[in-house]
């Protein structure tokens, strides 16, 4: 299975949880099937990122980054390559790389998101997000893992998903991290 093949295959499997997601679905599954470069950033006119919302295995704590090109607290994730084996494979690889945590465990997709911006190509685009939810164990002693800051963030942190951090993107954020504690 391709990596396109594979966003194909979970997108049309994805059992969205209400109207307005399953319309972004179709608008997905649509780009896919114009666009055999969908899933990679060479895709000028848009590409499929993927994404994932680190929650502790309580569903009580979430791991956000603060991204250094737009400076706000958001998920982890972000570009997919083209060595990336399915688009679930590239979220986990995202999560893995940008948190620094091992053993990190995927669930299903958790939302779609749309949000334009000027990325690596430097020229104005559209992210079609996949946003996936890992989960992270806690220690036998009930702590949080310690993530790593990679070179992808000015910063990482551990937060209550009751208490997110004055500039998180809260939009999309809150909605992603109560679909992702749902999939716990």
């Amino acid at each position: 299975m391709s990596l396109h093949s594979s966003a194909v295959e979970r997108l049309t499997r994805w059992r969205a949880p209400d109207v307005e997601q399953d319309s972004l679905r179709h608008t997905y599954l649509a780009f896919l099937a114009a666009n055999p470069d969908a899933c990679l950033r060479r895709s000028a006119s848009g590409h499929l990122t993927a994404s994932a919302v680190v929650l502790d295995d309580r569903g009580t704590h979430t791991l956000l980054t603060l991204h250094p090109r737009i400076g706000r607290w958001v998920q982890l994730g972000g570009h997919m390559e083209p060595d990336d084996p399915l688009i679930d494979a590239a979220a986990l690889r995202e999560a893995t790389e940008e948190s620094g945590l091992s053993g990190l465990r995927l669930t299903s997709i958790a939302r779609l998101h749309t949000h334009p911006i000027t990325c690596s190509l430097g020229v104005p685009t559209r992210h079609l997000d996949v946003q996936f939810c890992a989960v992270a164990r806690r220690d036998s002693s009930g702590r949080l893992p310690e993530p790593a800051i990679s070179d992808e963030s000015t910063d990482l942190a551990w937060w209550p998903v009751d208490a997110l951090p004055e500039n998180a993107d809260t939009p999309t954020l809150r909605p992603l991290i109560a679909a992702g504690v749902r999939l716990i």
